[in-house]
């Protein structure tokens, strides 16, 4: 049976691998190794020359790291993909064919924003340059395309603020550009949100939040929907002309595979952004449970949410899911199974009153990280957008009067009765 055939939660526990062939183990194992023996010179020569695919060097593939690729690319309706190192580092994994000196990518203003620090300053460092805008004014985000421009990209649910993006609005953009949609899918996952069925060509995800889900392991990855032409304009170079280091193979040439191909031929040879074999185990296993952590994430943020907004100790509550929300119905058609688990709120007191909730709550942990199973909470302002400007910090969603909260799957009325007596310290 392929594939295409089975239930996500099917594909979350069996998709990628099959029992180990040497030794029959029904888990996938942790190839801890760094290269692999050849069959002879011919098969060695093969795989350098990308005329067969196998294991050469850990650096490039691993059995372990291949698995969590694929199981993600499967989760995702992919043709393939690249575990790598970190979130951030799929975020540059994914550029990196695409760009060059003088190009740009136009980017969401509201960003996790670590992301807004790499684009704003980094990847300057490459030649590139990233155009912020909110991604609400559709306008100004085609205004905003210029011929040096190489990609949009923008978040599903926006961190911190948990706004849902119009991806198919956004992809129809791309599309008239001729230029390729990357989506952050980290806080929907692919069981809120298959981004590609909207209209992305390339999928990332900080695999250290919600698809490893318990905090154990840094990692990210890039799936690719193998459905771009990558040689309708000499726009990607790197793709559609020959590459001297593979005597003149075109990556294009490869079909479906050209971009996955690219990132692991190029860009984990060269930039090395290689993730390691146990984190990748980790997260494999984290990914079996995925479906059922989702769906009580989801289901206590509601709760909280609802709660939240009803109490009097709070200004606003940026959750998707409530029918308040000015972001409601384009959640129900995005992310129809809900509004994921991560967003701000405003709480009465600003920017001291959202310090002392932080170090009031006890059940909650004060951590930049989220995705966990366990409740987490941090003041943005002050520790992940600290770095910007507090215009930039508000058009992030990170306004100082806000802290943004990663619903947990804990019991809901011992996650609220902590939020309550965590309320009442930061605004007596």
């Amino acid at each position: 049976m392929s594939d295409s055939h089975l239930g996500f939660d099917t594909l979350a526990v069996h998709a990628g691998a099959d029992p180990d062939p040497a030794t029959g183990a029904r888990q996938v194992p942790i190839y801890q190794t760094t290269s692999y023996v050849f069959r002879d010179a011919d098969h060695a020569a093969r795989l350098f020359n990308l005329e067969e695919v196998g294991f050469i060097y850990s650096r490039l593939t691993n059995p372990t790291v291949a698995a969590l690729a694929n199981r993600v690319a499967a989760l995702e309706g992919a043709a393939g993909g690249i575990a790598c190192s970190s979130g951030h580092a799929a975020q540059i994994m994914a550029l990196f064919p695409l760009m060059g000196p003088g190009c740009n990518v136009v980017s969401s203003s509201r960003l996790y924003g670590g992301t807004i620090t790499q684009f704003s300053h980094t990847i300057r460092r490459f030649g590139w340059e990233a155009k912020f805008v909110d991604t609400d004014d559709l306008d100004a985000v085609e205004a905003a395309i210029d011929e040096n421009t190489r990609a949009l990209f923008c978040e599903t649910i926006a961190n911190p603020g948990g706004y849902v993006t119009d991806l198919d609005a956004m992809a129809a953009i791309a599309d008239r550009a001729g230029i390729p949609l990357i989506v952050d899918n980290t806080t929907a996952t692919p069981w809120l949100c298959r981004p590609i069925d909207h209209g992305a060509t390339l999928v990332v995800h900080s695999a250290t939040k919600y698809l490893t889900g318990n905090g154990t392991v840094t990692g990210g990855v890039v799936v690719d929907s193998g459905k771009f032409d990558w040689s309708a304009s000499d726009k990607f170079p790197s793709l559609s002309q020959p590459e001297p280091a593979y005597h003149g193979l075109t990556f294009a040439g490869l079909g479906p595979m050209a971009f996955t191909f690219h990132s692991i031929a190029i860009g984990l040879r060269d930039l090395g952004m290689t993730m390691n074999p146990q984190g990748a185990h980790y997260t494999l296993m984290g990914i079996e449970t995925l479906g059922l952590r989702m769906e009580r994430h989801v289901k206590n943020a509601r709760v909280v949410a609802e709660w939240l907004e009803k109490d009097a100790r709070i200004d606003s509550v940026t959750y998707a899911g409530l029918p308040s929300s000015p972001y409601r119905e384009r959640a129900e058609r995005i992310v129809p199974k809900g509004a994921g688990a991560l967003f701000t709120v405003g709480v009465k007191g600003g920017y001291d009153a959202c310090v002392k909730l932080v170090e009031s709550l006890k059940l909650f942990s004060h951590v930049a990280n989220l995705g966990d199973t366990r409740s987490l909470i941090i003041h943005p302002a002050s520790t992940t957008h600290r770095q910007l400007e507090e215009d930039q910090q508000v058009k992030a969603g990170a306004a100082p009067n806000l802290v943004r909260i990663s619903i947990g799957i804990e019991d809901v009325q011992d996650i609220i009765a902590d939020l309550d007596q965590g309320l009442s310290a930061a605004t007596a």
